[in-house]
């Protein structure tokens, strides 16, 4: 256990903990006060680049692929999706729900199919994220423009204040987690297993398409794409939209976002009551990792959903609310 948590706030995808060092450097600004600059970690950059680029050929292989090769990629980028929104989104980092030990099983490996960090350091960012939001203990501060809430923060070393910031929560209920241990001991061959090998060879084995289609558009784009999604609930859900639950706060309600990242966009409501399972006004729109969790607490798989009561959600809108809803 102890081990674990000396890894502590230091990486991110396609990083070891070398590169992720606490220690930073200073550069003078224009007006001569000492800020705290974040070196460029080179090989995320590159890495990244290279991935989006192949992504971008992807889509050249669409209309050589076969209708079942889409529509296999697009089911392991739902897939992909819920192992971040309902997993270690609102399951392990919020603890809006309770799951059983199948369904956690399920959602670890979707998690390894997102290749986002394992479980623990995702939750364990995402929290800090929570609690510091907005500042430069935030892993994605927004406050730093669109680029470094999307992707920029991947390219450089994490602040200071994130990793002394992250050192001070408890990440107890992790820990004890025998589901997020065994994913985070196994991390780098679940990855290459669920993000890579099975989404290539499904189609290719099954359906006869080639090992290429399969690779790029099964792998490669679906990845490429699930990313995105991801990061735009850091970058854009935090700078467009009304904020109808909190004019304070810079997490807005943006339609968009919910579209793609399957729920994820009603982030004013989401950082104003972050305990709630449905990240959302119920009766909102469209939710779909929300009925997700619904349909397994029907099959018995998900116990105490944590909800905001009606009362203190339209109490809230009255007093802090900008009004447009």
């Amino acid at each position: 256990m102890d081990e674990m948590l000396a890894t502590d706030a230091t990486r991110s995808p396609f990083c070891d903990g070398r590169e992720e060092s606490p220690l930073g450097s200073k550069a003078e600004s224009s007006e001569g006060s000492a800020r705290y600059r974040q070196q460029i970690v080179w090989r995320n950059v590159v890495l990244m680049t290279l991935l989006h680029v192949g992504a971008v050929y992807s889509l050249c292989l669409i209309p050589k692929a076969q209708l079942l090769t889409l529509i296999w990629a697009y089911l392991c980028f739902l897939m992909t999706a819920l192992g971040v929104t309902a997993g270690a989104h609102r399951l392990w980092s919020h603890r809006s729900y309770k799951a059983k030990l199948p369904l956690r099983m399920f959602l670890a490996a979707a998690n390894s199919m997102a290749f986002q960090n394992d479980i623990f350091e995702w939750c364990r960012d995402h929290r800090v994220h929570h609690k510091y939001s907005e500042t430069d203990a935030d892993p994605h501060n927004a406050c730093r423009g669109f680029f470094f809430s999307h992707i920029g923060w991947l390219f450089v070393r994490k602040h200071r204040d994130v990793i002394e910031k992250g050192r001070k929560l408890d990440f107890t209920d992790l820990l004890d987690d025998p589901v997020v241990r065994f994913q985070r001991k196994y991390y780098k061959s679940s990855v290459v297993l669920m993000c890579f090998v099975i989404p290539t060879l499904v189609p290719w084995y099954i359906w006869g398409e080639s090992l290429w289609n399969s690779y790029f558009l099964a792998s490669i784009l679906r990845y490429t794409v699930s990313l995105n999604v991801t990061w735009l609930v850091n970058s854009a859900a935090h700078m467009y939209g009304n904020r109808p639950y909190d004019k304070y706060i810079s997490p807005r309600q943006n339609a968009f976002v919910t579209l793609g990242a399957i729920g994820e966009g009603f982030h004013n409501y989401h950082h104003t009551f972050p305990f709630d399972y449905s990240a959302s006004e119920l009766g909102l729109k469209f939710n779909p990792t929300t009925w997700f969790i619904d349909f397994m607490f029907w099959l018995g798989l998900v116990t105490d959903r944590k909800q905001a009561p009606k009362e203190m959600i339209l109490a809230r809108k009255e007093r802090t609310g900008d009004g447009s809803a």
